[in-house]
Formats: C-alpha cells, sequence, structure tokens
C-alpha cells in the first residue's frame, strides 16, 4: 500500500478516549499496514509509523549470508581467566 506524503491529502480525524489512553480515528485511505505502530513527537507533531515486519529480518539475514567468512583476525583472543581466590579477612 503506498503512502502519500502529499500535504494536499490533509484530512481531519477525530480524536477519542480508550479508557485512560487518546486514540485517534485513522481514516481508511491513511491506514496502516499490520497491528502495531511506532510513534514519536517531533515539535508539536506526533508521528505515526508502521512497525516493520520480519521481512526486514530475513532482508537482513540474506544480506548477512552474501558477506566473507570471518578470518582468523576476526575471532575473540583466549584471555587468561584464572578463578577467583578467597581472600584473607581479618
Amino acid at each position: 500500500m503506498p503512502i502519500s506524503t502529499s500535504p494536499s491529502r490533509f484530512k481531519e480525524a477525530r480524536l477519542f478516549r480508550n479508557n485512560r489512553s487518546q486514540a485517534v480515528r485513522i481514516p481508511v485511505e491513511f491506514e496502516l499496514p499490520g497491528d502495531r505502530v511506532l510513534i514519536y513527537r517531533e515539535g508539536d507533531r506526533l508521528i505515526i509509523e508502521p512497525v516493520r515486519t520480519s521481512a526486514a529480518l530475513i532482508e537482513l539475514l540474506a544480506a548477512w549470508r552474501q558477506e566473507p567468512p570471518l578470518g582468523p583476525d576476526d575471532q575473540f583472543p583466549d584471555i587468561e581467566d584464572p578463578p577467583v581466590r578467597p581472600e584473607n579477612v581479618f
């Protein structure tokens, strides 16, 4: 579903209360995909964005598969880490 950002597409929406939260009725032409959104404030504006689905994670994993394997310089070094010894208590 394409999301238009054209200012000529402004439409007034109704605010209402849902228990202790304020809610807004989103007109059908502004419907967002999914059932969750991210919301944040920029000055006096509230920005609402759909939460991206796990498809983004699948794309990221596919991109990582294209990367060359890690070499010896990329491994964690061995660290001497002796067990803790009790200290003398006076």
